[in-house]
C-alpha cells in the first residue's frame, strides 16, 4: 500500500482516534489542508475502495482507519531504502546524520541500538 500524499493526510486524522464523523474528519482536513466536506467524502470513499478506510454506513461515527501506520511507515522506509540508497541502510543513516543535529542522548541511543544489534 502505497499512501499518496493526500491520503497520508486523511490517514493522520484517522490514526488520531478510533472512529470519527464526516465532520471531525473534515473540520481537522480543513485547518490542515483547506479541504471542504465534499472532497473529504470523495478521498474517504476512494480510500474504503483501496482498502485503507472503513465506512459503517449507518453509525454516528462511520469513518475509521482499516490499516496501520507502523505498516504503511514501514513501507515508506522501505521503499526510499530501495530507491534511492540501494538497499544500503549505512548511507541512509551516515544521510540523515551528516544532514542533521542530533542531541548527545540521541547519539547514545543509536551506539546503544548498534550495540545490541551485535553490529
Amino acid at each position: 500500500m502505497k499512501l499518496t500524499d493526500a491520503e497520508w493526510a486523511v490517514m493522520e486524522v484517522l490514526w488520531e482516534g478510533e472512529k470519527f464523523s464526516l465532520k471531525e474528519v473534515t473540520d481537522k482536513l480543513f485547518s490542515i489542508k483547506g479541504w471542504n466536506k465534499n472532497t473529504v467524502h470523495t478521498y474517504l470513499t476512494r480510500m474504503e475502495k483501496k482498502g485503507y478506510v472503513s465506512i459503517e454506513k449507518h453509525a454516528q461515527k462511520p469513518y475509521s482507519a482499516n490499516i496501520i501506520r507502523d505498516d504503511c511507515a514501514k513501507e515508506e522506509r522501505n521503499d526510499l531504502l530501495s530507491r534511492v540508497y540501494k538497499g544500503s541502510a549505512g548511507d541512509l543513516i551516515a544521510a540523515f546524520l551528516k544532514e542533521s543535529k542530533i542531541s548527545k542522548d540521541e547519539v547514545d541511543n543509536l551506539r546503544k541500538m548498534l550495540d545490541d544489534m551485535e553490529v
